[in-house]
């Protein structure tokens, strides 16, 4: 909380590194109980249904980084400041953003992230800086967007810049500012069905607006000790909005069966991806993206972008990334799935498994998975695994975390999924080899209950290593290692220090077989050459009598070498 004791610039709620983080939590705690709502009346501009969705997912990515740099001070046994809690609450957002609407919110972070990180002490020095921090923050959302639409978010944005400006000239607080800017982005928000022709058919607000406004709201509260909790209005009056895609909504023709095709006449893929690239090149990708597509919209800068565009030629879109520079974390959604009212009926069990790595994740698919494909350093959020459970379209799911750092987070998640009607059990798989003996003994046929108890043991029975290279000199359980050498971690200690790879891993392949062991699976990194599994694999032929050993290519993101023994 915030400080108890205040000096004399101090006020009881001010704007620092405690309130974004505070602005955070509330903000997700409104998005989420306004997410379906949201979802419901997202016509514009695909009625895809997912605005709200997105949203959360990308609130919840920048609330994480800034934990993560409240965790990092804390265990330095400093306090982050301002700029480091916007500055990572607008990264996070970056590098999370999903969707249309998620990928503007990212730059309207960082957009305010751009004026906040030298806001002046003080409660009035704070103020103005929020006032300039909205202006900054609407400026570049339109900047980011290849064709602004006014009746949208953005309109949104700028309604509530100019609601905080006018606060100007008194001893406004900082509160009154956030307050004045959530009432002004209300009143904008009520008035865009009257700007934009589909909103004004569907008898609803702009979604993304919407997000914006419960955002605002949170912001409010979160510098004045007041929580408000005020739905947002998405319609004037009437029932509560349908699913998307259906006749209700006023969109299209119905169908038949009441419900029409909200991707009709548009393009049939989203693509996005983060991009590594200079200002140059990101320049005139644009120009090519919006020759291919619409819905543009490039956000970021200092050399991480975050691109989002509809296209009909998805791999053409990748391609001009990679010319551009280095895209990844690419996801490509393709529209003509149709409503919600026509998919598939649900499966009776699925599995769900994170890994690193595009090798790992498809032996995962291959195995009837669905895969959650994640980056070093880059844990996917209790969001994201929520999606990925809805997207395995089953009534029961098995959720394989594949790593301990992920346990509460797939805990979470699976609560989430619970509470919509999904059975989820999480399996207690602590690395990706013990993921992929679990998923070996999952057999739908069975009873859920004997399918978990089952591949609980077969991930309990499989031991695992993992080889890294140390970055610097440190303390570990096996002696001091120095920037260069090669770890060898059993079970998640440290266990080998060895020059090489090569022997390092003969070491902690002669250790985790002391013990006994029938068969070893070896999981080779992108960088790690071929002869390395084969020269391992005749090792333990060799040393170790009756042991079989399966090679598999883990690809870009895996470890140099993941080890597990049977």
């Amino acid at each position: 909380m915030h400080p108890a004791t205040l000096q004399e610039d101090d006020v009881p709620y001010p704007l620092d590194a405690v309130a974004v983080r505070t602005w955070c939590g509330l903000a997700l705690e409104a998005l989420g109980r306004e997410r379906e709502r949201i979802d419901a009346i997202n016509v514009y501009p695909v009625a895809d249904g997912d605005t709200g969705t997105n949203l959360y997912l990308t609130l919840e990515s920048a609330a994480r980084a800034v934990e993560a740099a409240f965790d990092g001070h804390g265990s330095a046994g400093t306090a982050p400041a301002l700029a480091d809690a916007v500055g990572a609450m607008a990264h996070g957002a970056l590098i999370g953003a999903r969707g249309n609407s998620g990928t503007i919110l990212a730059q309207l972070l960082r957009g305010m992230a751009q004026v906040l990180v030298a806001a002046p002490a003080g409660e009035t020095g704070a103020a103005e800086a929020l006032r300039r921090a909205l202006r900054r923050a609407a400026t570049a959302a339109y900047e980011a967007v290849a064709h602004p639409v006014e009746g949208t978010v953005l309109t949104v944005a700028t309604a509530a810049a100019g609601a905080a400006e006018r606060t100007a000239g008194g001893a406004t607080g900082v509160a009154e500012v956030a307050r004045a800017a959530h009432r002004g982005a209300a009143e904008a928000l009520e008035a865009t069905p009257g700007q934009l022709a589909v909103l004004g058919k569907a008898g609803v607000v702009d979604a993304g607006g919407c997000g914006l406004v419960a955002l605002l709201g949170a912001l409010a509260d979160a510098l004045s000790g007041e929580v408000t909790a005020v739905p947002v209005a998405v319609r004037a009056g009437g029932p509560p909005p349908e699913p998307f895609g259906c006749a209700v909504a006023g969109v299209g023709d119905a169908t038949a069966e009441g419900c029409a095709d909200p991707h009709a006449g548009g393009p049939a893929f989203e693509v996005i991806y983060l991009l590594e690239a200079g200002d140059a090149e990101v320049a005139r990708l644009r120009a090519r993206l919006d020759r291919l597509g619409d819905s543009l919209v490039v956000v970021g800068g200092d050399g991480l972008w975050n691109v989002h565009v509809h296209v009909d030629d998805a791999g053409a879109a990748v391609e001009a990334g990679i010319e551009a520079g280095r895209p990844y974390r690419i996801r490509i959604t393709h529209f003509g799935a149709g409503p919600r009212g026509k998919e598939p009926a649900l499966a009776a069990r699925a599995v769900v498994a994170v890994v690193p790595g595009a090798g790992l994740a498809g032996l995962c698919t291959e195995a009837g998975a669905t895969a959650v494909t994640v980056r070093p350093g880059e844990p996917p959020a209790s969001g994201e695994l929520v999606q990925a459970i809805r997207q395995a379209r089953a009534r029961e799911v098995m959720l394989l975390p594949n790593d301990p750092e992920l346990r509460h987070t797939a805990a979470a998640a699976a609560e989430q999924a619970r509470a919509e009607g999904v059975r989820v059990a999480v399996i207690p798989t602590r690395s990706a080899v013990q993921g992929l003996a679990a998923l070996a003994v999952h057999e739908p046929g069975r009873s859920f209950d004997e399918d978990v108890v089952a591949m609980t043991a077969a991930a309990g029975a499989t031991r695992y290593a993992e080889l890294a290279v140390a970055e610097h000199q440190s303390w570990t359980m096996a002696g001091v290692c120095q920037a260069g050498d090669v770890l060898g971690l059993i079970d998640g200690d440290v266990a080998v220090i060895g020059p090489d790879l090569a022997r390092t891993a003969m070491t902690v392949l002669d250790r985790m077989l002391s013990a006994g062991g029938e068969l070893v699976t070896l999981v080779l990194g992108a960088d790690v050459p071929e002869a390395l599994g084969e020269r391992l694999e005749r090792h333990v032929r060799e040393r170790h009598l009756a042991v079989d050993t399966v090679v598999y290519e883990g690809g870009e993101y895996a470890a140099p070498l993941l080890i597990g023994v049977e």
